[in-house]
């Protein structure tokens, strides 16, 4: 599972807002004094990414507050299943539909190799269509919906 901490910003009815910080890849690493990505990675701001969520108290088992920090999850499996379809769907649609094209070209049915990379181009589109449709359906939507797993207590509640 992939895991994330995140802090309370708003609470409304049913919906919960949280904000997290976006980690760059370049800073831990030894070379990032000299390289070219982590100096891009140094020179930019770190940015927050908000989320609201539907929050239930009965699921999460605590009430929060305003600067409750969270541990929000997202299984990983329904991540790699939706990063497959989105690289691989179009990539797919593009070399079937130039294959297609270029068999087309051969067997002289198609006066030019232009026409058989627009219908490459037209399969690479049909295949991210495709993608985002699938992306789209409902039980995908809530599968890739984050959800807060745990409730960690902030050093001022143990007092």
């Amino acid at each position: 599972m992939i895991k994330e901490l995140a802090n309370v910003v708003a609470i409304e009815a049913g919906q919960v807002t949280v904000t997290s910080q976006i980690k760059s890849a370049c800073s831990g690493c030894a070379q990032v004094d000299s390289c070219g990505s982590g100096q891009i990675a140094k020179a930019l701001p770190q940015a927050k990414l908000t989320l609201t969520l539907p929050y239930d108290r009965n699921v999460i088992g605590q009430t929060l507050k305003l600067g409750d920090s969270v541990v929000l999850t997202l299984p990983e499996k329904h991540v790699l299943s939706s990063a497959g379809q989105v690289y691989l769907l179009p990539l797919f649609g593009l070399i079937t539909f130039s294959a297609v094209g270029q068999w087309l070209v051969n067997q002289q049915i198609l006066a030019h190799e232009l026409i058989a990379l627009g219908l490459g181009l037209i399969g690479g589109y049909l295949g991210y269509r495709l993608a985002k449709f699938k992306q789209k359906q409902g039980k995908n939507s809530e599968n890739l919906q984050p959800k807060i797993i745990e409730v960690v207590p902030s050093p001022s509640q143990g007092k």
